[in-house]
């Protein structure tokens, strides 16, 4: 079998060349007038990078997962384990900076026989990520799938067959968000349709775009921390909130204050009952000033689920795999100063914290909703939390 190559491109020029190695790995190479890093694994001044097995982290991160996986990988002619070929076929425009360019021809494309596949197999596009979810973009008071080309600047999130609650909770979440974290710290959202698709979905504005389409650089940190992706894509929970603090220490241009933020970050998964804030749900995004924590994402309550997702906490908390159930202050605060907070931004942190998730009506249940429903099973969840990590 002949190794394939592809051309990478930042902000759209292109700054080295990805080769498939004979011993079945992948090597790195920047084009030699290349002056600038383009990931933070990847630093320029090494000028190879080479991974001995498969695709390197930092690039198989960049593919698709789930339901747009099977669409993109069936109406491609790739196969569903191939992440170099999923690249190659639509990699030209993933989410971040970064894009991957085939060198040789492809095999044409299937042709999309309904809108879901047709704007699912658009072009040279993907976006990383389990739940179901469609590239859009906003004209006028009307959201679109994006096209082969042209804008792309929103994610339109959709409800699975087995979960039809995924668009609700996600909206709620986010709104309670934005009251505790604040605004500038929460992806911008709405639910709207897309023109031509039926089910309503969560539409969030993408941070790593400019209201002129220009790329941002964005680096979740299962590409940060080089975590390959597994088999069974479970690599995103193999690591440690601990971790992701050194890194965005090492990586940030105002590391105190974003490890700040990520403290208050981690703090309100727990109490929302997040068993999914994994690797690829914290990311480090280009500003003026250098790379700093993005706005939150993909924050759900994952235990009002009941079964239908683990209920351990995502990664390791304190050298320790915890029940999110578990979770207490104690725990909090040694988490606190186990990324080096000081006990004063700790108590602060937890005192705003509490003060904001007080004053919020996101969450509270409607006068008409039953004691089991949806919103009250949802806050009952968060006041539990609320008890064992907020009071003193």
């Amino acid at each position: 079998m002949t190794e394939r190559t592809a051309d990478i491109l930042y902000k759209g020029q292109r700054v080295g060349v990805l080769y498939e190695t004979p011993q079945g790995g992948t090597r790195f190479v920047y084009n030699p007038d290349v002056t600038e890093t383009i990931a933070c694994v990847l630093p320029v001044r090494e000028r190879e990078h080479a991974w001995p097995t498969g695709l390197h982290p930092f690039f198989q991160h960049l593919g698709p997962e789930g339901w747009l996986r099977e669409k993109q990988a069936r109406a491609g002619r790739v196969e569903d384990e191939d992440d170099f070929g999923l690249l190659l076929r639509y990699g030209q425009d993933c989410i971040g900076a970064v894009g991957v360019s085939a060198v040789q021809p492809l095999a044409a494309p299937l042709v999309a026989v309904d809108a879901e596949t047709t704007a699912a197999a658009a072009g040279k596009r993907t976006v990383s990520g389990v739940q179901k979810k469609l590239l859009g973009f906003r004209q006028g008071d009307q959201y679109h799938p994006a096209e082969a080309e042209g804008p792309a600047t929103h994610i339109a999130k959709y409800n699975d067959q087995t979960n039809a609650t995924l668009v609700r909770n996600e909206y709620l979440t986010l709104r309670f968000a934005r009251d505790v974290l604040g605004a500038k710290q929460v992806t911008e959202f709405e639910t709207a349709f897309l023109a031509g698709i039926e089910n309503l979905a969560l539409v969030v504005k993408r941070f790593d775009r400019t209201d002129n389409g220009e790329k941002l650089r964005l680096e979740d940190f299962a590409q940060i921390l080089a975590r390959s992706r597994g088999r069974d894509f479970t690599g995103k929970y193999a690591g440690s909130y601990e971790e992701i603090a050194g890194a965005i220490r090492e990586h940030s241009a105002r590391p105190q204050i974003d490890v700040e933020q990520f403290f208050r970050r981690v703090v309100f998964c727990a109490l929302i009952g997040n068993t999914h804030a994994h690797l690829k749900n914290f990311s480090l995004l280009e500003t003026s000033r250098g790379l700093r924590l993005s706005p939150a994402y993909d924050l759900l309550n994952t235990l009002v689920h009941g079964g239908a997702y683990k209920t351990e906490f995502a990664l390791s908390l304190c050298d320790d795999h915890v029940q999110t159930d578990r979770i207490d202050r104690r725990l909090i605060v040694a988490f606190g100063q186990a990324i080096g907070l000081p006990e004063r931004a700790i108590k602060l942190a937890l005192k705003e914290l509490g003060d904001r998730v007080r004053r919020s009506q996101a969450i509270v249940p409607p006068a008409a909703e039953p004691a089991d429903g949806f919103v009250h099973r949802y806050a009952e969840i968060v006041e539990g939390a609320c008890q064992r990590i907020l009071e003193e």
